[in-house]
């Protein structure tokens, strides 16, 4: 097929490549892997593997789901994945089926505008449970020891969420109440940092309330916010695809997570 492009140039000691040529052949030999990466899966294909993928913003209850899941479901093979990731990525990856389910949360500032990015890209929301934003903060922050708390109270400390990428608006922020001004900002993009800046600098991030002393450790409390602001934690997955049966224990053990009395 002919590229519009010189790959080799010609001289009386031989041939070298082009600028083109080097980009060509770095495409190509990414192609070839590949190609040999999907025999090497299928031509081999195990029906035994079990295989499964979830997308998620960053919330406890979903690892705790997931490791249910492998504890819970007699498998000898399986490739699973379990992606923490940014909430435009979650809705790419369900909407190219790299992962069957993902979960996220909407409330009335975002609504609108997710709820029109699930439709544009066939993708359905089911609801898990609503909940109130708590703040949560480290046991040693002064604030710790309070039962509410106002924005007011919050106007000195480190405000402390998640790198978004390019989608960085505050309609695909993982905080709650993440439009409203804040005087210090720290982006971070994993947990660990996220929960370290808490307890190193009294930091505080916007969340749903559910804590997880083994993943988030003792030092880490919720505390209710002030705010009439409600939130809905959502699944979502492809409209033209059903859930697996992997997808639908996974779902059951999220559920078992986020049931209150």
């Amino acid at each position: 097929m002919e590229m519009g492009i010189t790959i080799f140039n010609r001289n009386p000691k031989g041939i070298t490549l082009t600028k083109d040529g080097v980009e060509f052949l770095s495409y190509a030999r990414q192609i070839i892997e590949q190609t040999s990466l999907l025999e090497d899966r299928y031509k081999n294909h195990n029906t035994g593997r079990e295989l499964f993928s979830v997308s998620s913003q960053h919330y406890a209850f979903v690892v705790n789901a997931f490791v249910s899941l492998l504890k819970r479901t007699d498998m000898t093979r399986y490739e699973l994945f379990l992606r923490e990731t940014r909430t435009w990525e979650i809705i790419d990856d369900v909407k190219n089926f790299r992962s069957e389910i993902g979960v996220l949360f909407i409330n009335d500032y975002n609504r609108d505008v997710l709820t029109k990015l699930f439709d544009d890209n066939h993708l359905t929301a089911s609801p898990l449970f609503k909940a109130q934003p708590h703040i949560f903060v480290s046991k040693s922050n002064p604030l710790a020891t309070k039962s509410l708390l106002s924005m007011d109270d919050l106007r000195d400390f480190p405000y402390l969420s998640y790198d978004q990428g390019i989608h960085n608006s505050f309609y695909f922020s993982e905080e709650m109440m993440s439009q409203m001004p804040h005087n210090k900002s720290i982006v971070v993009s994993d947990r660990a940092t996220l929960f370290n800046l808490m307890i190193g600098l009294d930091g505080y991030t916007v969340a749903s309330g559910i804590l997880n002393s083994n993943l988030n450790g003792d030092q880490i409390v919720a505390i209710p916010l002030d705010v009439p602001d409600e939130i809905d934690i959502v699944f979502i997955k492809h409209e033209k695809a059903n859930l697996s049966k992997m997808g639908e224990r996974f779902i059951e053990y999220l559920l078992e997570e986020v049931t209150f009395d």
